[in-house]
């Protein structure tokens, strides 16, 4: 798949504001704990003093991914630091290639294939045998404006299948966060924008209005 989603703001307040995007956490089978990190972040200018548009743009195939990191994840601090990521299909009719196989030792994920009992509309993951004191991330990455970012995670467990399914809903909040740095998605997502593409929509123009409120538009 080579479509492009893409999100345009535009900040209509007086002064220059930081935005950062971050998408919907993935449905993890198992009830573990989900984690959200921010795709992208940047300044921008008033309109009406710049006529600057910010351009969000991440392309719509889905990415396994695999993560080291050295300790739990926080919020506030990068959630990893060597990684590995595969283009991959979402379970469903025909035979896409749905499933991956991860290593540690080097780290990363094998081609996808066709596996059985993969739940449809997700991929699969299915972690190797390690040290229960390693420490890795496995889950969902997008190829955004020009680089592969950890969107969101699951901390892995050794010998298990993690079928994660994405959800095509993104969020534009105000302030900074460096991209793959852990968030808090409910406290972020209190009164931030929504880019909903589930119905199919590619673009989403999103303005920050005077008044703090947001108003979208989709093409």
């Amino acid at each position: 798949m080579s479509k492009l989603l893409t999100i345009n703001v535009k900040n209509n307040q007086p002064q220059t504001q930081s935005f950062y995007f971050f998408q919907q956490p993935a449905i993890y089978a198992g009830g573990r704990q989900v984690y959200s990190n921010s795709l992208f972040s940047m300044a921008l200018g008033s309109y009406s003093q710049t006529g600057a548009i910010l351009t969000f743009q991440a392309n719509l195939q889905y990415y396994a991914a695999i993560q080291q990191a050295n300790t739990p994840p926080q919020v506030g601090q990068q959630s990893g630091f060597a990684s590995a990521s595969r283009a991959i299909d979402l379970a469903g009719s025909g035979s896409p290639n749905d499933w991956t196989t991860a290593t540690v030792s080097p780290l990363g994920l094998s081609a996808p294939v066709n596996g059985p009992g993969v739940q449809p509309g997700a991929f699969r993951i299915t972690t190797p045998s390690f040290n229960p004191w390693d420490l890795y991330n496995v889950g969902s990455a997008l190829a955004v404006n020009g680089g592969i970012v950890l969107s969101n995670f699951v901390q892995a467990n050794p010998m298990y299948n993690i079928d994660c399914q994405p959800i095509l809903k993104y969020f534009v909040q105000t302030g900074s966060y460096t991209p793959g740095t852990v968030m808090n998605f409910t406290q972020s997502s209190v009164n931030a924008a929504l880019a909903d593409f589930t119905s199919g929509h590619t673009t989403c123009n999103v303005t920050l209005n005077v008044d703090g409120t947001w108003s979208t538009q989709f093409q």
